[in-house]
């Protein structure tokens, strides 16, 4: 079944006074329950893509639909979506100084799903703690801050664990991680994937190595602002291998 349907949309940004197009009639459909991969080159619209998908303000849609669960979203703002169960973790995520992970997460947490009290939300914290073996107090620290690149995916990966949204984009989760931090993460995701199989995935990245420890359902790939090709898992050996050069020249 699909959840969410992408339908010719075209979306600009203003630069230098001046309107530029990014996306070029972007269609995809992402289905229920699975893992899907977003790939592209560097400046080919993918993260555009996510934060448009999300509501981010500083775009603007010219053109084309985003279809939620039957339902038209694309003028939805963020707050909106949220509460209809869409997430999106961060490539360069935010350090907030004086705001514990704590505190943050059962702020948001109220926000979506209604007040909880102290001791009840403290044992849905904990349990997702435990799943993705983090440290007793990782919860009391600063949000990110004095994070290293592993942390502070871990902390998006606690985010995600305790909001548990229907539709989860995760934009370059990859991004600064060594090989050991990209094992620690992708187990994460895995892990909560196991726990709620029907949460809808959407990884974006331009690199093959996440998707060799997150397996994806589907792989589209994205080059100057459209979708150009479509596949399953085994198309990633193929970026590995020729890049994506091939594809511009077809």
């Amino acid at each position: 079944m699909i959840q969410l349907e992408i339908k010719n949309l075209h979306v600009e940004i203003i630069e230098d006074n001046k309107s530029k197009e990014i996306l070029k009639g972007i269609n995809l459909n992402v289905d229920k329950g699975n893992i899907h991969a977003l790939m592209g080159p560097n400046g080919s619209g993918k993260s555009t893509l996510a934060n448009v998908i999300m509501g981010n303000q500083e775009y603007s849609i010219s053109k084309g639909e985003i279809i939620f669960e039957g339902k038209n979203i694309t003028d939805l703002k963020v707050d909106e979506k949220a509460r209809l169960g869409i997430f999106m973790s961060f490539q360069y995520p935010q350090e907030i100084e004086g705001v514990t992970i704590r505190n943050f997460l059962k702020t948001a947490y109220q926000n979506l799903y209604g007040k909880i009290n102290v001791m009840e939300f403290k044992k849905i914290l904990d349990e997702k703690s435990e799943i993705l073996k983090l440290d007793e107090n990782f919860s009391e620290r600063y949000l990110n801050k004095g994070f290293s690149g592993g942390e502070k995916k871990k902390s998006e990966m606690l985010q995600l664990a305790v909001l548990n949204p229907k539709f989860a984009i995760l934009d370059e989760t990859d991004s600064g991680l060594d090989i050991d931090a990209l094992r620690s993460v992708s187990e994460s995701i895995n892990l909560l994937k196991e726990k709620n199989p029907e949460m809808t995935i959407l990884i974006i990245t331009h690199y093959k190595r996440i998707l060799e420890f997150i397996k994806p359902d589907k792989l589209s790939i994205m080059i100057k602002g459209k979708i150009v090709m479509e596949g399953n898992a085994e198309l990633v050996d193929q970026l590995e291998e020729k890049g994506y050069g091939w594809i511009e020249e077809e």
